[in-house]
């Protein structure tokens, strides 16, 4: 009973809002809690995956919206200490959807352990701080969110600056907020420095892939240089990576016309291809010296060779050059679909930064878990907290009475669960001490030791009753070495006394659990009717029937239909668990009363002989009775 009451209110606590242990600054009203979970409950990742760009993704299933400034401008994030403040970048917001798409820098990210975060806000003098430039670590030399105007080129929100040099086909719905469309057009990187691929040099390409058509080969990203290449395609939907014409054998397919994590890296000796974050074909190749400019989501256009003399002809002029050739360069088909969230880097991540991408990046995630929203004072400020801002007066008084109920109820069940465990550990002490008795009956009763420990024994108390009925008789001159089965019925009949009184002690005050469980769903309905009849009269008098005005409350006044059931749940169970156990210590009891009167037949009841003796003589045969007068003459004939 008592593990079922301590679940119910650690549930109980995590439902109700909990207290902010410490506030970064008190010029920010609100925060929120999220949780990088990396352990087998979360999302194990098989290695750390170091600093980690980390989405946070908000909607209004997970966040009210309540309190932040229009633009964002005052979201900060700090991590668990309260004091470190992580960089962010806010690549959507918009609170009249309920909709927004932030990334922080999480400095690292383990594997098989969990980390809290803070989501400050509700500011609205605070500055804005989001920078994408800080929020990806500089071995990334290009991120592409395709968040710009459309028709515009995608632009880099590294330092870097890489920005593209064409536009996009259009943009698309994509995995995280929008997408560049591919209908044959590539886009074309700059040839920039920061870009640049030495010899056997590291380097990793990610992106969210949509294929609409995955027939024949088409590439993803491309880039050529002197007769070098890197290629990263899909041939037949199945990716692949080609390096200098040595392609990566068959893996993994694509589906068609759904997102899938697309990753490549190079550690300078192999070039590995991951699907959706897990290794699917690999080259044990290092990558050529890469300048020149790339394309995503197709090929580089062919390079024009420089035109070379020929051998004049007769009569012809022998400065005269001939035209231009393209050298010979396998013929891709255009990609057909979308792509989102391109990144490059100058360093070969690691698997586990893959996998959580992968993981992570999409519309569920279970790295990251998201936490109630708290208040600067301490009090609640999400969903629950916004519900008993909308309870009325006479919900809040229904809702009291059903507190005191509650109060009452746990109380009752606790002391009774208390009570009933130390009689069932009394009388199993006492059982123990009654199993050496034997035929002495009276053993255990001048025991003022035993007494003590058996305070609480309900089968003490019947032994006790049973020795003093035995001590009377035999105070008042009967024989007690001989008893009549009429004085062992009446010794039953004072055990079955004490037993009765016993059985009503238990079952004290179990009436108010009934009460709860009867009464409580009953008193909360009448708050919730209560509460919907004030919800529609006032709506009635304001004359606005949309949902905003209504939603809050209704939300309230059903609270007390929930609070109802709450008490009644808790005490439904704890009545039914004491019965149950105070079914179990009356069965000991009556047994007991059986075992110790069958043993008092046994020790002290009287022979057959002895029974007939006591009966009267109007029981004699009619035919013996003139016999035995005949026999015996009275005192006149004597």
């Amino acid at each position: 009973m008592q593990r079922l009451l301590m679940l119910l209110l650690t549930v109980l606590a995590g439902v109700l809002p909990t207290a902010a242990n410490a506030w970064w600054q008190p010029d920010w009203q609100f925060r929120k809690q999220i949780t990088v979970d990396s352990t087998p409950q979360g999302l194990p990742l098989g290695g750390s995956a170091g600093r980690t760009p980390l989405l946070v993704r908000l909607h209004t299933g997970n966040f009210t919206f309540d309190g932040i400034g229009e633009k964002g401008a005052d979201i900060r994030f700090v991590a668990a200490d309260d004091q470190t403040v992580l960089h962010h970048q806010l690549e959507a917001f918009d609170p009249l959807l309920g909709m927004a798409l932030v990334w922080v820098d999480v400095p690292e990210v383990a594997d098989g352990q969990r980390q809290d975060i803070w989501m400050y806000y509700g500011n609205q003098k605070a500055p804005a701080s989001a920078n994408g430039q800080l929020s990806f670590d500089p071995n990334y030399t290009l991120v592409y969110h395709f968040d710009g105007a459309a028709g515009a080129p995608p632009r880099d929100t590294t330092a870097y600056s890489n920005h593209a040099q064409t536009p996009a086909g259009g943009l698309a719905d994509g995995v995280i907020g929008r997408a560049a469309k591919f209908a044959g057009a590539p886009l074309m990187l700059p040839a920039s420095p920061s870009l640049a691929i030495p010899a056997a040099g590291a380097f990793t390409f990610s992106a969210w892939v949509r294929a609409d058509q995955p027939a024949g080969d088409q590439l993803v990203y491309a880039r050529r240089d002197a007769g070098n290449s890197l290629l990263i395609g899909i041939s037949q939907g199945v990716p692949f990576v080609e390096v200098n014409g040595q392609r990566s054998q068959p893996g993994q397919p694509l589906t068609p016309a759904a997102w899938q994590h697309l990753a490549v890296t190079a550690d300078g000796s192999q070039v590995n291809l991951y699907v959706n974050g897990r290794a699917s074909a690999s080259l044990a190749v290092s990558l050529p010296p890469l300048n020149t400019t790339a394309a995503l989501g197709g090929d580089v256009p062919a390079p024009v060779a420089a035109p070379t003399p020929a051998p004049p002809a007769a009569g012809a002029d022998a400065a005269a050059p001939t035209e231009a050739v393209a050298p010979a360069q396998p013929v891709y088909a255009p990609f057909v679909g979308a792509i989102d969230e391109v990144r490059l880097s100058k360093v070969a991540r690691p698997a586990a930064l893959i996998y959580a991408d992968a993981a992570s990046q999409g519309a569920e995630s279970r790295l990251v878990t998201y936490g109630v929203d708290e208040e600067q004072s301490g009090f609640g400020f999400g969903g629950l907290g916004f519900l008993l801002k909308a309870v009325p007066l006479d919900a809040w008084i229904i809702i009291g009475v059903l507190v005191l109920m509650m109060v009452q109820s746990w109380i009752i069940m606790i002391k009774k669960s208390r009570n009933v465990a130390r009689v069932s550990r009394a009388n199993e002490t006492f059982r123990e001490s009654f199993a050496k008795v034997g035929q002495r009956l009276e053993l255990l009763a001048d025991d003022a030791a035993l007494a003590n420990r058996l305070e609480h024994a309900s089968l003490w108390r019947l032994y006790r009753v049973a020795v003093n009925e035995i001590r009377t008789r035999r105070a008042q001159g009967a024989d007690t070495t001989s008893i009549s089965a009429a004085t062992i019925e009446a010794i039953r009949a004072s055990m079955d006394a004490v037993r009765t009184k016993e059985n009503q002690a238990l079952s004290a005050k179990l009436g108010s659990l009934s009460n709860a469980i009867a009464g409580g769903p009953y008193i909360g309905l009448l708050g919730t009717v209560l509460g919907i009849m004030v919800v529609f009269l006032g709506t009635a008098m304001a004359g606005d029937v949309n949902i905003n005005a209504i939603a809050p409350g209704m939300a309230a006044a059903l609270l007390a239909t929930a609070m109802g059931l709450f008490v009644a749940i808790p005490a439904l169970f704890g009545y039914n668990r004491l019965i149950s156990r105070n079914k179990e210590v009356s069965a000991d009891m009556r047994v007991f009363v059986d075992e110790f009167v069958t043993r008092l037949a046994e020790v002290h009841g009287e022979t057959q002989a002895q029974e007939a003796a006591h009966r009267p003589a109007s029981r004699a045969p009619a035919a013996v009775r003139p016999a035995v007068r005949d026999a015996q003459p009275t005192p006149v004939e004597a």
